[in-house]
């Protein structure tokens, strides 16, 4: 069942064409920690951005291998832009930025970033 989510402002919104996930990671490098998020990935083609595309920003650091994409209005990073271990693109969707999704119940898996 596909699920839907936005930046604060709602000038950026997508959907991801999957079931909402039961896990969460919680990496602790630099960028990901100071921001709180959680995160779930997905492969491009199950992530549409179905507004906004003129409303994001762009940041990269360290490797530059993550394009983090955060909306120009609000501030709010509700998903970024990378590969998978295989090189397949894939979307990092930022759960907190999923307003159907109850925090509460994920399964939040640890991943040491900050160590890579």
């Amino acid at each position: 069942m596909p699920f839907e989510g936005s930046c604060h402002c709602g000038a950026v919104q997508f959907t991801v064409d999957a079931d909402p996930p039961a896990q969460a990671i919680s990496c602790n490098c630099s960028h990901c920690r100071r921001k709180g998020m959680l995160l779930s990935f997905f492969p491009e083609q199950q992530f549409t951005l179905t507004r906004g595309e003129d409303a994001l920003s762009r940041y990269t650091f360290n490797t530059h291998r993550i394009k983090h994409q955060f909306c120009r209005e609000c501030g709010t990073q509700a998903f970024a832009l990378g590969a998978g271990h295989d090189g397949a693109p894939m979307r990092a969707v930022n759960l907190r930025c999923v307003p159907s999704i109850d925090l509460d119940t994920l399964e939040i898996k640890p991943f040491d970033g900050a160590s890579t």
